[in-house]
């Protein structure tokens, strides 16, 4: 536990001292910076982590293959217990933030004011900041969840969770989890989910977050995946599972599950949700789609090559293709209370395949990276020495 002392106003002195792991280059390991004091400006917070899980852009970061801007405190995806309250500052469905409260909060950082966030795209406000993505500058050192301490700026939307919530379960609702309710609001718009066909490529957490949901809103889900552990895990959720590259009779093809889909009254896929990233994927998102789909796209976050598309099968499918990048307040709150209901009944625990210290992040980027757990956990646990 660290002891909390208000030097004068919003400043604040912890002992011991909050410590975040900075990132610089790929190929260097983090190195360790204490942050003594913090000042909380209105509607601030700082917030001790629980817990943090590696999002697949944190391992594209350290890879080199995402863009960055260095230093840097890596981390989206947490959960934490709040230590200190700036004056107004509150959660997302406007009540007091109060000392002791178990929260997650959205990635974003947004104004609430300009052009953007007046459209609700508050994900995409002009003045955006991303915890774990912006340089690390005086005054915000923490800034990502790879640390004891995240400094939770106002303009985020912050949600409590319950004590009974697994760690392991609530930090991916930072990311994946609302990314994956923001992906069926889009496709929503177009096509209701109960008794809808759909199909999900990629089996990561968005992936198999956005399957959960909408199995439970009525949906019946195809899942294509070339990992045999991950289509095994969205059959346990009931999804009907497949392997991209199967060929000849094989039953996990994709045109074999299609047709069992006609077998249960569901003539054609009218929503496919694209959360692997690869360009073979997308076009399969587009092209299995019957009249009236809707392609939802968001597993493409770093440069890849370009999709071909046949505009003529769009227009005469009356085929919609969107994009979904983050998510706003309000799927957040609902990307929580999916999994403050269903997780006894769900085992996403499962999915974080390993836990280490903070002191061991760069091992922890290490086996994340081999792909063999779909997360990889983060715990303060033994502090590292700046």
């Amino acid at each position: 536990m660290h002891t909390v002392v208000r030097v004068a106003g919003p400043d604040l002195i912890l002992r011991p001292s909050p410590v975040a792991m900075v990132w610089n280059e790929p190929g260097r390991p983090h190195d360790a910076l204490a942050a003594p004091g913090v000042r909380l400006s209105p509607g601030e917070a700082l917030v001790e982590v629980e817990l943090a899980t590696i999002c697949g852009s944190d391992v594209n970061t350290v890879r080199g293959t995402q863009p960055a801007a260095t230093p840097l405190v890596l981390g989206h995806e947490q959960v934490g217990r709040v230590v200190a309250v700036g004056e107004r500052a509150v959660r997302s469905d406007g009540s007091p933030l109060e000392l002791g409260d178990r929260v997650v909060w959205s990635v974003t950082v947004s104004c609430g004011e300009c052009d953007r966030c007046r459209r609700g795209l508050t994900q995409k406000c002009r003045s955006l900041a991303k915890y774990g993505h912006e340089r690390v500058h005086r005054g915000w050192e923490l800034s990502g969840s790879f640390a004891t301490h995240v400094q939770v700026r106002s303009g985020t939307a912050i949600v409590r969770v319950s004590e009974q919530l697994p760690a392991l379960v609530a930090a991916p609702a930072s990311c994946a989890t609302a990314t994956a309710v923001a992906a069926l609001d889009a496709a929503s718009t177009r096509v209701g989910l109960d008794g809808a066909g759909v199909l999900v490529t990629g089996a990561g957490m968005i992936g198999l977050s956005a399957t959960a949901l909408a199995i439970e809103a009525g949906a019946t889900v195809i899942v294509s995946e070339p990992d045999p552990a991950r289509r095994a895990f969205a059959a346990r959720l009931g999804a009907i599972a497949v392997d991209p590259g199967a060929r000849g009779s094989s039953p996990e093809r994709l045109d074999t599950a299609i047709d069992a889909l006609a077998a249960r009254g569901i003539p054609e896929v009218l929503i496919s949700i694209e959360a692997s990233g690869a360009a073979s994927a997308a076009q399969t998102a587009v092209r299995t789609l019957g009249v009236g789909g809707i392609a939802v796209l968001l597993g493409s976050v770093t440069p890849g090559p370009e999709v071909p598309v046949d505009p003529e099968t769009i227009v005469r499918r009356l085929i919609t293709v969107t994009g979904v990048h983050n998510y706003t307040a309000d799927q957040l709150v609902r990307a929580v209370a999916f999994l403050e209901r269903s997780w006894r009944g769900l085992p996403l625990d499962e999915l974080i395949g390993a836990t280490h210290a903070l002191a061991d992040l760069d091992a922890a980027l290490a086996e994340a990276a081999t792909g063999r757990h779909v997360r990889v956990g983060v715990a303060p646990g033994r502090r590292p020495h700046p």
